[in-house]
């Protein structure tokens, strides 16, 4: 799981840019995530079963930041984390257009050689364009960005720059009862086969909160499903398939 957002939310930072009320457009959320990845193919079967994410959004008058944290666990405790931290620079307040810088590191651990691993970690900084419609119930942002990884513990993480392309939607439909939401993103690596990397995480959720006297309580249940190319490392020590695994996940936003 990582950098899924309630997006009808994320992206109103456009609107409150021309507004000093920042604090109704700013959220957070939790989510529990059960991993279906062993029932999908035995290669993942060393996967961690239970994910939690952190997420924050604010805007402010200069742009947005968000960032989240992604913990992932073993039967017997913590198996690592992730985290990702983004800031949003607005251009104009007239122009949907924003700078995007961004930080993504983290470590992980493994049930099969009780060893433990940083990732290596990268900067990016680019360029983003973020849409909504009228009452922002869709909602869309675009980024490019110039990627550099830094030399990591092994030897054979050398740095190296790279570039990523990210696609990040929300949608709210049926008077707001349904959430569809996800980001895709594209980037090099030389490393992999292909050169290229892919990943994409849509979600859909049902909102408990837009039931009639349930306002109160902001719960949403669903399911994502982490479509994967050349991302996904296995038991074997190839990370050079596509896997689409989905999950079963619950959310709270504050």
């Amino acid at each position: 799981m990582r950098k899924i957002f309630s997006l009808t939310i994320a992206l109103v930072a456009a609107f409150f840019a021309n507004t000093s009320d920042y604090s109704s457009a700013s959220a957070q959320n939790v989510q529990l995530h059960y991993d279906l990845g062993h029932s999908v193919a035995d290669e993942l079967s060393a996967r961690p079963s239970v994910t939690t994410t952190v997420e924050m959004f604010r805007p402010d008058k200069f742009g947005s930041t968000f960032f989240f944290v992604d913990i992932d666990y073993f039967t017997d405790g913590v198996a690592g984390a992730y985290w990702e931290v983004a800031r949003e620079f607005n251009i104009s307040r007239k122009l949907p257009f924003a700078v995007h810088v961004e930080y993504n590191g983290g470590v992980a651990s493994s049930q099969i050689n009780d060893m433990s691993t940083r990732f290596q970690h990268a900067a990016l900084v680019g360029g983003a364009w973020n849409w909504h419609s009228a009452d922002f119930s869709k909602t869309l942002s675009l980024q490019a960005m110039y990627k550099h990884y830094f030399k990591g513990q092994h030897a054979w993480n050398e740095q190296f720059s790279s570039f990523q392309l990210t696609a990040v939607w929300g949608m709210q439909f049926c008077n707001r009862m349904f959430t569809f939401s996800g980001f895709a993103d594209t980037w090099y690596d030389p490393n992999v086969n292909g050169k290229m990397v892919f990943l994409a995480e849509p979600q859909l959720w049902f909102n408990v909160y837009s039931l009639p006297s349930c306002e109160d309580i902001k719960l949403s249940v669903g399911t994502e499903v982490e479509l994967s190319n050349n991302f996904v490392w296995t038991k074997s020590g190839q990370n050079n398939r596509f896997f689409a695994v989905p999950t079963i996940a619950a959310k709270w936003t504050f």
